[in-house]
This record gives C-alpha cells, sequence and structure tokens, in this order.
C-alpha cells in the first residue's frame, strides 16, 4: 500500500481536497457526520471527473466508428488470409496504423480514471486506517469514520472481521449485506452497458477483432468487479457504483441520438427521424441534419436502414438534400433514388408492352409481310440492296481474275480428282514440273 500511496501521492491530495470542499456544502444539509454529506460528497467527485472526461468520451466515439467504417476492409483481410492468422494479426495491425485508430480505444476512460480511483481507495484506507491523508485533518478524519451508508462505514470491507468493524461502530451482517449489494449492483450495471453496446449500437454483419474485443470485456469486467469488490472499501463502492450508472445513461444517450451505422440502433433512430421529418416536413435539429447529410453522401453505399430511410421520404412527397435539409418533392423536383441516382420524379415511367395471344402474332406477322410486298418503296429499296450487292460481287470477282493466270499450283491446289490424277500418272507424266520430250522412236 506503500508503494501504491508513493505513486499516486501527486494526485490523493486533490482528491482528498474535493472531497473536503463537497462535504463542507453537504455538511451543511445533512450534517457534517451522517453517510450522505460524505457519500454525495464521493458521488460529486464521480461526476465532476466525469464531467472532465467528456472530451475523452467523444475521442472514444469517434475512434469507435472509425474501427466501425473499416470494417468491410477487415473482413477482405479475413477471407484473404482466413488460413494464415499471424498474417492476418500483420495485416490488420498494418490497416490501423495506416487509417490512425486503435482497437482499444474503448478502454480509454477507464483508463484515465484510474488515478482518481487510486487516490480514492487510498484516501478511504487512511479513514479506515486511522491515519490523516491530504487535506483531512483529525478533526475531518473523526467526522469521516462515524458516517454510514445504510449501516455501513465508508471504510469497511466485506473481508473486515468482526472486531475492525465493531471498531468503526457497525454490525458484520450490515456490513456483508451492504457490501454485496452493492457488488451485484455495480457488476449487473458494467454487464448492461456492455451487452447494450454489443446488441444494439455494433453492425453484426462483420465479424472482426473489435467484435471479439467488445464481447470480452462484456464478461471479462463484470467479473473482474465481483472479484476485487470484496477488497474495496465501501465508499469506493460508492464511486463504482456511480460512475457505471454515470457511464451507462451516457451511453444510452449515445446510443439513441448518434447510433453506429448498420446497427439496429440506427435502425429504430431512423424509424423515429422518419415519422419527425415526415410530419413536420423538414429536420429541426443540428444532429438530425449531420446524419441525413451523411447519408445522401453515401450513395450507392447506403445501408438497409438507410435506403428505407430515403424511401419513406420519397414516398412522402420530399427530398434529401445534400446538405441535410429536407425539401418537398415538386411536379419536377429533382431527387435521389435509394441508390444514389439522380431522377426526376415527375418523369414519365417506361411502360411495359402487353403480352399477345399467339393468333395476334400471327395476324401481326402476316400484316407485316403483305404491307412490305404492297409497299412500292420497299420494293425500290429491296431492289436497290440487290443491285448494290450484285456490283460488290462483280468487284471481287474482277479483282480475283487480276491475279497471275501461270502460278503454280500447290500441293493444296492439286486436282481432287482421282480418274484424272491416275491416267495422268500411268502415261508417264509428272504430277508437277516440265513435262520429259518424247521418244521419236515411239513416233
Amino acid at each position: 500500500m506503500d508503494t501504491i500511496a508513493s505513486l499516486f501521492s501527486f494526485i490523493t491530495t486533490p482528491v482528498s481536497w474535493v472531497i473536503v470542499q463537497f462535504h463542507s456544502v453537504y455538511g451543511k444539509i445533512f450534517g457534517p457526520d451522517t453517510g450522505w454529506a460524505w457519500g454525495l460528497s464521493i458521488v460529486s467527485l464521480v461526476i465532476l471527473i466525469r464531467i472532465c472526461l467528456i472530451p475523452l468520451f467523444v475521442k472514444q466515439i469517434k475512434a469507435t466508428r472509425a474501427m466501425q467504417t473499416l470494417q468491410p476492409e477487415m473482413k477482405k483481410i479475413q477471407e484473404r488470409y482466413k488460413n494464415d492468422k499471424q498474417r492476418q494479426s500483420e495485416e490488420m495491425m498494418k490497416l490501423y496504423k495506416e487509417s490512425g485508430t486503435n482497437p482499444l480505444s474503448s478502454c480509454l476512460p477507464i483508463l484515465a480514471q484510474s488515478p482518481f480511483f487510486f487516490a480514492l481507495y487510498h484516501v478511504l484506507n487512511g479513514i479506515a486506517t486511522g491515519s490523516t491523508i491530504g487535506v483531512i485533518n483529525e478533526s475531518l478524519l473523526a467526522s469521516a469514520r462515524k458516517a454510514h451508508i445504510f449501516g455501513a462505514p465508508l471504510a469497511a470491507k466485506f473481508t473486515d472481521g468482526s472486531s475492525k468493524v465493531e471498531a468503526l461502530g457497525a454490525s458484520l451482517t450490515d456490513v456483508r449485506v451492504v457490501t454485496a449489494v452493492m457488488i451485484v449492483l455495480m457488476s449487473a450495471s458494467q454487464f448492461y452497458t456492455q451487452r447494450q453496446l454489443m446488441t444494439k449500437n455494433v453492425d453484426t454483419t462483420v465479424k472482426t477483432p473489435f467484435m471479439q474485443q467488445q464481447k470480452m470485456l462484456m464478461y471479462v469486467f463484470p467479473v473482474m468487479f465481483a472479484v476485487f469488490g470484496i477488497n474495496f472499501p465501501v465508499g469506493v463502492l460508492v464511486y463504482w457504483l456511480t460512475t457505471n450508472v454515470w457511464t451507462m445513461g451516457q451511453q444510452m444517450y449515445v446510443i439513441r441520438n448518434n447510433p453506429t451505422p448498420g446497427s439496429k440502433a440506427q435502425a429504430a433512430y431512423l424509424e423515429r427521424l422518419t415519422k419527425h421529418v415526415t410530419h413536420h416536413g423538414k429536420t429541426r435539429r443540428r444532429s438530425e441534419k449531420t446524419i441525413v447529410k451523411a447519408i445522401v453522401a453515401k450513395g450507392r453505399d447506403r445501408n438497409e436502414f438507410e435506403r428505407s430511410f430515403i424511401n419513406a421520404l420519397t414516398k412522402a412527397g420530399l427530398v434529401a438534400q445534400a446538405d441535410g435539409t429536407v425539401a418537398k418533392g415538386e411536379a419536377q423536383a429533382v431527387g435521389q433514388t435509394e441508390d444514389g441516382v439522380t431522377t426526376t420524379s415527375g418523369a414519365a415511367r417506361r411502360q411495359q408492352p402487353k403480352r399477345q395471344t399467339k393468333a395476334q402474332r400471327q395476324s401481326g406477322a402476316a400484316k407485316a409481310g403483305g404491307d412490305s410486298t404492297s409497299d412500292p418503296s420497299a420494293a425500290s429499296d429491296a431492289s436497290a440492296s440487290s443491285d448494290q450487292s450484285a456490283s460488290e460481287s462483280k468487284t471481287t470477282s474482277l479483282e480475283k481474275s487480276d491475279e497471275p493466270q501461270d502460278a503454280k499450283p500447290t500441293a493444296k491446289q492439286a486436282p481432287k480428282g482421282g480418274s484424272n490424277g491416275r491416267s495422268r500418272a500411268q502415261s508417264g507424266q509428272r504430277k508437277g514440273g516440265p513435262q520429259r520430250p518424247k521418244s521419236p522412236s515411239k513416233k
């Protein structure tokens, strides 16, 4: 403990000072020695810390959105290197580096408030052991030791013995019941927060390491809180229960108003947005305009929920604009379909021809044949085309006649007639080349 105190001594004094300032305010309302005064001081410390961490939380949301946009690329890498896990991990790390994202960004708020947690733990441990720490003097230490929350002292633990609990002016049963209930609530709130993120605000169409990480955290964190919670003082349990409830409410707000594309939360949000926009005929809030602008800019890359949103606006006679606003569609207004193609609402649709019966097709063919024979212009056109083809064939024959007549025939051009070749061979003549002169004796 001395090692931990020395590591976090730079923040122990500020944390104890903030608790004392809140205690001075709540002590005037509930009394300086009551558990409400000290308990609400710890709750106020948590709220103050989480307000200061809001910029970090916004950064976490942006990093999570960046991870969601990388999911198609992750899927391609998984399919390409599905038999080589090492190469798959290397390509994933390369993709993270090129895009500037970090899969561990979801843990940033927890890591950032860890120093405050250890500082508060050390302050409460000093109250339990009766030692002053930071700005907490002897009088404040005595007041804190008298404070009880539902019968359990702030510095009491689940693992404390009966003698130590009696020294703090409480019973072991009250301490065990209160700490057990707070540990269960703390673990349940952590599990619900992570499960809400996995079931509502994650695009489940792509299986990525990011999803596996979130699924692991959903089960690991509650178990960690349950295991380590039995060694936490009641004041620290108040701290973690408060921060878990804050995180759960903050995440519910983000999921409802700024959901992840492709998630169930986005489907529910776009359904509410469709009802709101079709009822009022416009987008009123800035967040609504931002989301509509992003949907219009996607074009053909929209998911099924976004295409349904655009189609619902079109059916209601509305058109989503590129700046995020919504305008009423006129007879000749230009809008965008669900695949991003610009169309004109007043344009006539192409009509498909009606299917004809066999008798109608035969009568139509016969009529067309009769019209072509009776039409003199058609006959003249036919004759002209025949004359043209004849002239072309004549030109071709003339070109062939210009070839030299004394060209030697090749082996392929030899006459195919079998009887002719046989008679010439029998008369002693050669098939090719000059002929022998006849002998005068044969004459």
